[in-house]
C-alpha cells in the first residue's frame, strides 16, 4: 500500500516553526485499521483529548478527526493510522503562543506483519538498564517527547528479545518498551498504575474493561520485579499487536496461561 501523510487535511509540508517539531509539544495516537474500520477509535480519541487537556492544547473537534480518519482509512486490508496533534506554530522559545492554532497530522502507513509464533509461543523479554524519569504531570498521556523510548530501542539493538522490561526510578515496573505489562498471580491481574511515568495504553484500558466482563479481578498498582519473577503468567499489550504472552524474562520461563489465552480469545488475537 502507498503511504499517505496529510497536514490539516492537505498533502502539504509541516511548518518548520511548528512546536511539535521544535519541542515535542503535542500528542499522538497509533491505531490499527482493518477493512475500513479502526479498532478502539473512541478510546484513542478519549486519550488524545485527555492529553490535550493536560497540555492545555485546544483539542480538534472529535467529529472532524473521525471524519478525516474514516475518509482516508483503506477499505481493504490492514493499515496503521497515525494521528498527531501539536500546539501549532509559534515564535522561538519555550513559552507557547497566547492563542494556539493546533496542527493535525494524519498518516496512513503499512501494517507490520507480526509472527504467529509471538501469539502461539510467546515472546522473550529482558530488563533494560535505562529507567524512566518520573513526571506525574506527563504520566499516562502519549506526548511527542519519546527520547527515552528511542534510547531503550537502541539499548535492545542486536538482542534476541521482542520487548524490553522498563522500570521507573524507584525500581517498580513501568511497562514494556512498546506496550503495557500485565502480571497474573492466583487468577488475578495486576498492571502498573502509571501515576508517575509511562503510557496508559488503549489496549491496556480495553483489557481492564474486559476483565470485569469476564469476571477476572484486575488491579492497577505498583508492580515489582519480584512479582513478575514469581508470577503465573505475564503478557504485554499494545493497540497494534494486541496481546503477546511472555514466555521468557531474564531467564525465567513461563507458560502461555489460561488467563492470557482467555483474553486473547476474547479479543480475537492470535487468529487470522
Amino acid at each position: 500500500m502507498n503511504t499517505l501523510w496529510l497536514v490539516n487535511g492537505q498533502a502539504t509540508g509541516l511548518d518548520p516553526a511548528d512546536r511539535g517539531l521544535a519541542y515535542g509539544d503535542g500528542l499522538f495516537e497509533t491505531m490499527a485499521a482493518r477493512d475500513g474500520r479502526i479498532r478502539w477509535l473512541g478510546l484513542h480519541l478519549d486519550r488524545l483529548e485527555e492529553g490535550c487537556r493536560r497540555l492545555e492544547i485546544p483539542a480538534p473537534p472529535r467529529a472532524l478527526l473521525t471524519e478525516e480518519i474514516e475518509a482516508h482509512c483503506p477499505r481493504e486490508g490492514r493499515a496503521v493510522i497515525k494521528l498527531i496533534v501539536t500546539r501549532g506554530s509559534g515564535a522561538r522559545g519555550y513559552p507557547p503562543p497566547e492563542v494556539a492554532s493546533p496542527t493535525r497530522v494524519l498518516a496512513i502507513l503499512p501494517w507490520p506483519e507480526y509472527p504467529d509464533s509471538h501469539y502461539r509461543d510467546g515472546i522473550r523479554m529482558r530488563t533494560c538498564r535505562l529507567r524512566l524519569c518520573e513526571n506525574p504531570a506527563l504520566a499516562g498521556i502519549k506526548h511527542l517527547c519519546r527520547l527515552e523510548q528511542v534510547l531503550l530501542a537502541l539499548e535492545l539493538c542486536g538482542d534476541a528479545v521482542q520487548q524490553g522490561l522498563v522500570l521507573d526510578a524507584a525500581g517498580h515496573v513501568a511497562g514494556g518498551t512498546a506496550g503495557n505489562v500485565f502480571v497474573v498471580a492466583h487468577g488475578e491481574l495486576g498492571t502498573p498504575s502509571l501515576a508517575r511515568c509511562g503510557i496508559k495504553g488503549v489496549m491496556r484500558r480495553a483489557v481492564l474493561e474486559a476483565s470485569r466482563t469476564l469476571g477476572i479481578r484486575a488491579e492497577e498498582r505498583d508492580v515489582t520485579v519480584d512479582e513478575l519473577q514469581n508470577a503465573d503468567e505475564v503478557f504485554v499489550t499494545n493497540s497494534l499487536f494486541g496481546i503477546w504472552p511472555v514466555t521468557s524474562l531474564d531467564g525465567r520461563t513461563y507458560s502461555v496461561g489460561p488467563i492470557t489465552e482467555l483474553l486473547m480469545t476474547h479479543f480475537g488475537y492470535g487468529h487470522a
